[in-house]
């Protein structure tokens, strides 16, 4: 009996990658309402970019705001429709625990990575993640991928160093391909 091939995936954090986050005192915030909700230059076109070069495409979500009543599930869920309109993604992982309780989806924590990879039969090893904080980052590295950190000089500090650091999504995504170069 053959082994299955594994897959290989990028994860995707959603507000800062592949949305505009809204930014207050230095730090980063999701969008509030569905007309603050667009995408970042280069996504687009570096989505479907890694999507030809063979990765499967998850986005990797904490919304703590759902569980602390501050947004309401079905304007995240509407946001999510949008992203799946708009990119050729092969799923979307959230996490909406309000981080009051421990929880093994709520990055830093891996969760959200496992049961994809899990489910999709994605190798973490072969497979990236792509963050612009320190929870991308750390939830990475729990997961055994490699860590690309999106630095947008936020008021918060890293807590583990990320594999790569880059300036925006179009460069994580040279990256990737630089070393996974497009199947031919």
């Amino acid at each position: 009996m053959g082994k299955r091939e594994m897959k290989r995936a990028v994860f995707l954090d959603r507000d800062g990658v592949l949305n505009r986050a809204v930014v207050r005192e230095g730090k980063p915030y999701p969008p509030a309402t569905l007309a603050e909700f667009e995408l970042l230059p280069g996504v687009l076109e570096g989505c479907r970019q890694l999507k030809e070069a063979g990765f499967l495409l998850v986005v990797a979500t904490n919304q703590p705001d759902v569980g602390r009543g501050t947004q309401t599930r079905e304007l995240v869920e509407e946001m999510h429709r949008e992203l799946l309109h708009w990119l050729p993604l092969d799923g979307i992982e959230v996490c909406y625990d309000g981080g009051a309780e421990p929880s093994e989806f709520l990055k830093p924590a891996p969760g959200m990575l496992l049961r994809a990879a899990a489910e999709r039969g994605i190798d973490l090893a072969q497979s990236y993640m792509i963050g612009d904080r320190w929870r991308d980052v750390d939830c990475g590295h729990s997961a055994g991928c490699t860590t690309i950190f999106i630095d947008y000089s936020y008021r918060e500090a890293l807590r583990e160093r990320p594999d790569f650091t880059v300036g925006n999504f179009s460069e994580a995504v040279s990256l990737v391909l630089s070393n996974f170069p497009t199947r031919t």
